[in-house]
């Protein structure tokens, strides 16, 4: 089932959450035992995440030097198609511009079709130093919107070579959204136009990045309304566990960390992981109070405190997902 389905068929509000493969020559068993964990929350669909190719130089001993590039988070679509048929919960691979030319992507998309994966959700990815940079000749979605349009042209049955009765694809596609904006564009309002250039490109509902203060999201809605943007949109969270998280997110992330939220981190840092799922929860509660549609967890590589947040939400609530 599609995701907007799946929201336009929900009677409450609907819980999902976000991994990522494991690395190279990683057990997939982790990552089952990881989903067996939220599995009991009944979650709709499950994102993965997609991951360029990074390359790193080795000097030979005769002194020549040798690029390697490897991937190091390999098996997105193979891990989907094993959550499928071992959860039967509908999997949501991340596809992203960086590092992949517009032919790769259509090899992915055709995989992805094949295995009767019909969700993906599109970005741009963010450059590492050392991601393989594929730009020549224009063969890189260089922009998300870029992105969305060759999943719109796949949908219509327009490939990038001519094919005759070429087959139409069905896929629903998910944006990213960002309610404290972009980092790199000048303002909210621009960085809104963007994201309607996105949905009116072919994109059918909004993700959004993490974010800690509850009034950027809905003051962030509010104008997505205005703006005549019109699909769900959904708030993505992640739980604070540790002191660090108060540099490490802002640094990596781009947003902002309330002043209150650090203030009793950095007063009880042993405290972390309690302070940060206590204002899980209450940003949990004040979402749903708000009429969200969902909550999308980034669990990562550890679910627990997503799931302590979910079992300590108000009884109105419990039913969340389920």
């Amino acid at each position: 089932m599609k995701v907007v389905e799946h929201y336009s068929r929900a009677e409450e509000p609907l819980i999902s959450f976000e991994i990522i493969p494991p690395k190279r020559g990683g057990s997939v068993k982790k990552v089952f035992d990881l989903l067996d964990q939220v599995m009991k929350y009944d979650p709709p669909f499950i994102d993965v995440t997609y991951h360029a190719a990074e390359s790193h130089y080795e000097e030979l001993s005769d002194g020549t030097i040798k690029r390697h590039i490897k991937r190091k988070r390999p098996g997105t679509i193979g891990l989907c198609a094993a959550i499928m048929h071992k959860y039967g919960v509908d999997p949501v691979p991340h596809l992203i511009c960086e590092g992949f030319t517009k032919e790769e992507t259509e090899d992915a998309l055709i995989e992805l079709n094949y295995l009767g994966i019909d969700n993906v959700l599109a970005i741009r990815g963010d450059a590492a130093e050392n991601s393989v940079q594929r730009l020549k000749n224009g063969t890189t979605n260089k922009y998300a919107v870029d992105l969305v349009k060759q999943i719109k042209d796949m949908n219509e049955g327009r490939y990038l070579d001519d094919i005759t009765n070429a087959q139409e694809t069905n896929f629903c596609v998910g944006v990213a959204g960002y309610p404290e904006k972009h980092f790199e564009a000048p303002n909210l309002d621009f960085d809104i136009q963007m994201l309607k250039n996105k949905v009116d490109s072919g994109g059918d509902y909004i993700v959004t990045q993490m974010f800690f203060d509850n009034e950027a999201f809905f003051r962030f809605v509010d104008k997505c309304r205005e703006a005549g943007i019109e699909c769900p949109i959904v708030p993505g969270l992640k739980i604070l566990t540790r002191e660090r998280h108060l540099n490490f997110l802002p640094k990596y992330f781009h947003l902002n960390i309330p002043e209150e939220l650090s203030d009793e981190v950095q007063a009880n840092p042993t405290e972390a992981r309690n302070i940060g799922i206590e204002w899980g929860i209450q940003q949990c509660t004040e979402l749903l109070e708000g009429g969200v549609p969902g909550i999308h967890f980034y669990i990562m590589g550890d679910p627990t405190p997503a799931l302590n947040v979910i079992d300590g939400l108000p009884m109105g609530h419990k039913a969340v997902g389920k």
